[in-house]
């Protein structure tokens, strides 16, 4: 931004940044001593937008996407979601935002088996203490096209099935960012491909921003930027 820019400019630019990441590292041990999975990674992300997180297995995309969701932590750097600086909160005050905030898709799905959908996607609404759960939840589940599953348990339903209810359960909450991690991973290429559209367009219509790992350039093509990473940095800010 141009040095002479108002501060009603800078603050209104402050705001538009839903996920600020500086300089973070993720050291682990290792037999031949630090091995840093993810290494001096600095970017921000725009409130709305659509990220693909892309990179070989091991380059340390999942990592990244823990320690933004506020999973993980870093061993050093400081990153922001909706302002809040993840590193100062403790692991309660990094829950309550999760809760409040977030919602996840992952690629097997996470969904607890003695629970039906609709028990399933009222989890989030219940930690978060929403009012008319229960109706919220039988709505997100329309949204998906489930509103005659939702007495199904998980081994009733199919694997696209499946994955529509943790779409329903990550939107339902109406999250600032949505995390998805190899959305497509456990579903064939016609199942996927049905997932992906569902996921962009829930996302377009919630004005969500979407955050996913994915090796798939197809999809990553999708999304309005790509972050590639190689052996833990970020190569393509």
């Amino acid at each position: 931004m141009s040095k002479s820019a108002s501060p009603l400019a800078q603050q209104r630019a402050t705001a538009n940044i839903v996920l600020k990441v500086a300089n973070i590292t993720k050291q682990v041990s290792s037999p031949e001593g630090p091995l840093a999975i993810v290494n001096d990674v600095s970017f921000e992300i725009e409130r709305g937008d659509t990220v693909a997180v892309t990179g070989a297995s091991g380059a340390g995309k999942s990592t990244l996407l823990a320690m933004l969701a506020g999973l993980d932590l870093p061993t050093s750097g400081h990153l922001w979601l909706d302002g809040q600086d993840l590193t100062q909160l403790s692991e309660d005050g990094r829950a309550r935002l999760r809760a409040q905030r977030v919602g996840f898709v992952f690629q097997s799905f996470h969904l607890i088996p003695a629970l039906t959908a609709l028990e399933n996607v009222l989890l989030p609404l219940e930690l978060g203490q929403r009012g008319d759960a229960r109706k919220h939840a039988r709505e997100a589940l329309d949204r998906v096209g489930l509103a005659e599953r939702v007495d199904h348990y998980p081994n009733q339903l199919s694997g696209g099935e499946q994955q529509r209810v943790a779409l329903a359960r990550a939107f339902v909450i109406s999250p600032s960012v949505l995390f998805a991690d190899e959305p497509t991973g456990n579903l064939d290429s016609h199942t996927g491909q049905r997932i992906i559209e569902l996921m962009f367009e829930m996302n377009k219509n919630a004005g969500t921003t979407l955050v996913l790992v994915t090796h798939e350039q197809v999809l990553a093509q999708r999304c309005n930027r790509v972050l590639h990473m190689h052996a833990g940095r970020l190569v393509t800010p």
